[in-house]
């Protein structure tokens, strides 16, 4: 089996209410799109920050704007396809138990979680606009351990099914500086963390889209996931139709070197583990 459960309706460029894109039409064009890659199962997961119910865990500038949409609006629609019902919700210090009762309060297949904010102000590693890389004097030592920080309380937050790209910080590749030394003293415990918080692993194609040009995790951090038994979840975070199953086939080989041969699937937020399909096309 292959499935892809980080994948969102609309680009996340388009300030449009859901209207524009959660329709049954744009549905099929995900589907029609991945059954032509292989890929059995879907799943959406629209980044939480789209939802008014979010601005109860975190007032952030970008929320603030974009927080429009309603949840359950989204979780009734989603439940009329053939699709898996997830979120992208990312971790917000603090507010864990508000997140775990937006969470309980519906009935996501899987939640995807993740860590774009790293504190201090509005501070984010991936987005322009709230670039914590802006500062002459970032030092990517304290950037990469401030990352890994929030990461590792957001796996052992227990809150989520799937972490998603957990090695997000590498995202702009040459553009920002790497720490000098081996980065597996960052992997190491990040995945004590997702032991004692018992989530899957996203394996991600989205970052061979982005500046770095690979695959998150790294190969050094997916060796240590699998070092420890912990499953994969594959994903292309795509945001068009055309990027579902997104250079798959890199994934892939990449499982079969490490000698994976299950993927983690999801329904009700139970986790079952499948055995691992082929791309076509």
């Amino acid at each position: 089996m292959l499935t892809d459960y980080h994948l969102h309706l609309r680009p996340d460029e388009d300030g449009t209410t859901f209207d524009r894109y959660f329709t049954a039409e744009n549905v099929e064009r995900y589907r029609a799109a991945a059954a032509a890659a292989g890929i059995e199962e879907l799943g959406v997961a629209e980044h939480v920050y789209r939802f008014r119910q979010a601005l109860d865990l975190w007032r952030h500038p970008l929320w603030t704007e974009n927080g429009n949409d309603d949840l359950d609006a989204y979780c009734e629609f989603v439940r009329s396809t053939p699709l898996r019902l997830g979120v992208e919700c990312d971790f917000v210090p603090g507010a864990e138990g508000r997140t775990a009762a937006m969470l309980e309060a519906r009935d996501f297949d899987f939640v995807v979680g993740s860590v774009h904010f790293i504190g201090e102000g509005d501070a984010a590693v991936d987005h322009d606009g709230f670039d914590v890389w802006e500062a002459a004097d970032a030092d990517p030592e304290e950037i990469w351990t401030r990352y890994f920080d929030h990461f590792e309380r957001c796996a052992r937050s227990g809150l989520f099914d799937i972490l998603a790209h957990p090695d997000l910080v590498k995202v702009w590749g040459r553009e920002r500086p790497l720490p000098e030394g081996d980065l597996r003293r960052f992997y190491e415990p990040a995945v004590e963390a997702i032991i004692e918080g018992g989530s899957a692993v996203e394996l991600s194609t989205a970052g061979l889209r982005k500046p770095v040009g690979e695959l998150y995790p790294a190969r050094a951090f997916a060796e240590l996931v699998v070092e420890a038994g912990v499953p994969f979840a594959l994903s292309s975070d795509a945001h068009r139709p055309e990027q579902i199953g997104f250079r798959y086939e890199d994934a892939l080989a990449l499982l079969d070197d490490l000698g994976v041969e299950e993927i983690a699937v999801f329904e009700g937020r139970r986790r079952r583990l499948e055995p691992l399909g082929a791309r076509v096309g």
